[in-house]
């Protein structure tokens, strides 16, 4: 939209530089371009404003396919006016002098038109495809055949529109359809996530079994090697058993042999000393009997000589004596008590006559 300005009757326009400009006065062009700043009567001036820049015009429409299904087409056509004074001559781009504003709609009347145009060779590609190859190719063929189509329709050019690019964003069939389409695709991927989880399932299997195989091979290896570690620590063993059995063997021989010969030194010995033994002992035998005899022969000659000189000793005198022999063969008396009956008679007998 222009930029009018009110100065004492007069109105200043100032334009932007995407938007062309077409001043008439008195129905004659005054001015007319892009990026005008001007003054005018608003009673004598027509002015009309052409944008001249690029617009997007999206559009949303349905169609339907070969096999009587619909779909819902998103498309965006990208155009511009590439003759302002075409365009202003056949559509109202005429603008209020006071406020700037457009007194009609000529956007609008660009977007039915065009709207219409696309609607109309989409539609026709559309029924000629089945919804099946529309979802796979459609965008494309939709595209194409709407690009075309616009640059072929005559009256663009004769309003002075240029198409600058055509693009199909989606095409979608209705919701249960889509929903319907999905679920083999769905059953599909899921049966491949489950041969996936299978495969993986079963190589892991195939991996514990590999591990429990050379698990149970070690094992058996294991097994054999301690089987010949215990042969081995046999064999050691029984070698080790001969050899000390050999070495004892020889230890026993020399034993026996040492045996024998401290025995056969000790009988050589002791028959020495035997006979020797046997010597002394006769002559030991023979100085004992002369001994006893000689003994015996002193004992008997002091006994004749004792006898002999108590013969002739009187009996009172042998009295005396037995009484010493015995007070000195009777053990050691503290104390002796005398009733005065022993008294008595002891002193009877003592005074009696002899």
């Amino acid at each position: 939209m222009a930029d009018i300005t009110r100065r004492l009757g007069w109105r200043h326009l100032r334009g932007a530089p995407t938007a062309h400009i077409r001043h008439h006065r008195s129905g004659r062009l005054a001015h007319d371009g892009t990026g005008l700043s001007f003054w005018f009567r608003p009673l004598t001036a027509a002015l009309s404003e052409v944008p001249v820049d690029d617009r997007e015009l999206a559009m949303t429409f349905h169609a339907r396919t070969a096999d009587f299904q619909d779909v819902a087409v998103q498309a965006t056509v990208t155009y511009r006016v590439g003759d302002p004074a075409l365009a202003a001559a056949r559509l109202d781009f005429s603008i209020d002098p006071d406020t700037g504003a457009w007194r009609g709609a000529p956007l609008e009347q660009l977007g039915t038109l065009l709207t219409e145009t696309a609607q109309q060779h989409a539609l026709d590609v559309l029924a000629r495809t089945p919804l099946s190859a529309a979802l796979v190719d459609g965008v494309t063929a939709v595209r194409e055949r709407v690009a075309a189509g616009l640059a072929a329709e005559p009256r663009l050019p004769a309003t002075g529109i240029e198409i600058v690019a055509v693009r199909v964003v989606a095409l979608r069939p209705e919701p249960e359809v889509e929903r319907a389409l999905r679920t083999p695709a769905r059953e599909q991927i899921q049966q491949e996530a489950d041969r996936a989880t299978y495969e993986r399932r079963a190589v892991a299997v195939e991996r514990e079994r590999t591990i429990a195989e050379n698990e149970l091979a070690s094992r058996i290896e294991l097994a054999r090697r301690e089987e010949q570690l215990v042969d081995q620590r046999g064999t050691n063993a029984r070698r080790g058993a001969e050899e000390d059995a050999a070495a004892d063997k020889v230890r026993a021989e020399a034993e026996a042999t040492r045996l024998v010969r401290l025995a056969e030194a000790e009988a050589a010995r002791a028959v020495a000393l035997g006979d020797a033994e046997a010597t002394r002992s006769v002559r030991l035998a023979r100085a004992e009997a002369e001994a006893a005899r000689e003994v015996g022969e002193a004992r008997a000659q002091a006994q004749a000589a004792w006898l002999r000189v108590h013969a002739d000793v009187d009996v009172a005198t042998l009295h005396a004596l037995t009484g010493t022999r015995l007070a000195e063969n009777l053990p050691h008396i503290d104390s002796l008590t005398v009733s005065p009956d022993v008294l008595t008679g002891l002193l009877a007998r003592l005074g009696a006559p002899q």
